[in-house]
């Protein structure tokens, strides 16, 4: 039986559905877009930076004492308080260091009536040895009694080099006594704000012993930032990187700094020094090592106070409003995959520049807005 041959309305209706049913069997093999994990190559700024925690502190300080001992009649400043250098703070009672003054310049005056004394005798002494000499060329006395005199001589004049000695022994003496008075009287050794107050009125300070702190001064303006670099992170600082830092009173305030010195040696744990173990009884898997590191900021409008948390980040490279994509999506070789608008996933070859621990930064070899993949493709139409 002959077959009915196709009609012309049957041939345009298959060519019809031929691209609808091309597009159903790539969907069926290929890679489904929605399959594939993407990020866009968008503008931003990118910083590679070491982050480290710090502590505030005066750039300079100084810790006042007390170098003599008695009580305290009077403290004249509170914490707080500005002080401008030579400024009377603090007075202590001078009466032991009054009568010491009054006991030596006492003592000196006996010896100087002791060394005219002297003196006199010293004259007369003289007078008996040249009147011998005179007997002696007359030939009216003995050899001995002119040597006796001329001894004696001699001795007096001993005595007032002895005396005389004692005199400047004890001017020394009283000059201390006058320094230890003028002690119970203390001055701002400096300009500054009083950040510590550690002692009261009516307090009894023991100055041989030790010193005894009384209060501490300082200038608030620079601070600088003690800040703490594990041993992993110390070989990417340098002195005069850039840095800044934040606080936790700041907000979103950043203030910018340099490095001025890194300390070569960690501090050491308290056992250590105290002869116990150099890791504070931890093993050494435990053990954490901080270097210290110092950077100074400008503090004239007294947002930085003593003692504050900061977050430091040490600048080792930045770039601003570069190309970037998330580090997830390099490949090795310098490649990238990128997804094409028909879909298919092509690989690129590109060149990159700084890189954090997210992003990275693309000199050459993607434009923005090109889709990167970031997870692993199926496979690849290009």
């Amino acid at each position: 039986m002959k077959r009915p041959r196709p009609t012309r309305r049957a041939w345009l209706l298959t060519f019809a559905l031929l691209p609808a049913v091309a597009f159903a069997a790539w969907q069926a093999v290929a890679p489904s877009r929605e399959s594939l994990v993407t990020a866009p190559v968008t503008r931003g700024d990118i910083e590679n930076s070491v982050t480290a925690l710090g502590t505030l502190q005066p750039r300079r300080y100084v810790d006042v004492g007390a170098q003599a001992s008695g009580q305290i009649q009077k403290i004249h400043v509170e914490a707080g308080d500005e002080v401008r250098e030579g400024q009377l703070l603090v007075e202590i009672d001078p009466s032991t260091q009054k009568a010491k003054l009054d006991a030596g310049r006492f003592s000196i005056e006996n010896l100087k009536a002791q060394l005219q004394e002297q003196r006199a005798q010293h004259d007369l002494a003289q007078q008996k040895f040249r009147r011998q000499q005179q007997l002696k060329a007359g030939g009216a006395t003995r050899e001995e009694d002119v040597q006796t005199a001329q001894a004696e001589v001699r001795a007096t004049q001993a005595r007032i080099d002895m005396f005389q000695a004692q005199i400047r022994q004890a001017q020394a003496s009283l000059r201390s006594d006058e320094a230890e008075l003028g002690y119970t009287r203390i001055y701002a050794p400096m300009s500054g704000t009083v950040v510590a107050v550690g002692a009261r009125e009516g307090q009894t300070l023991n100055a041989q012993q030790q010193t005894p702190l009384i209060l501490r001064i300082a200038r608030l303006s620079p601070m600088t930032v003690w800040a703490e670099v594990s041993e992993a992170d110390i070989g990417h600082v340098k002195p005069g990187m850039t840095a800044y830092f934040t606080t936790l009173a700041g907000g979103n305030r950043r203030w910018s700094s340099t490095v001025r010195q890194i300390l070569p040696v960690p501090p050491r744990p308290l056992e250590a020094s105290q002869g116990g173990s150099p890791t504070g009884g931890r093993s050494g898997s435990e053990r954490v090592v901080l270097y210290t590191v110092l950077l100074d900021v400008d503090n004239a409008d007294r947002a930085l106070m003593t003692d504050m948390t900061a977050q430091v980040f040490f600048v080792a490279a930045q770039a601003k409003d570069v190309l970037t994509v998330p580090i997830a999506a390099l490949q090795e070789a310098g490649q990238v995959q990128v997804l094409a608008d028909n879909g298919d996933v092509q690989p690129r070859t590109v060149r990159t520049g700084v890189s954090d621990r997210l992003r990275t930064e693309i000199l050459d070899g993607l434009s923005e807005g090109d889709q990167v993949l970031i997870g692993p493709a199926s496979g690849s139409g290009g």
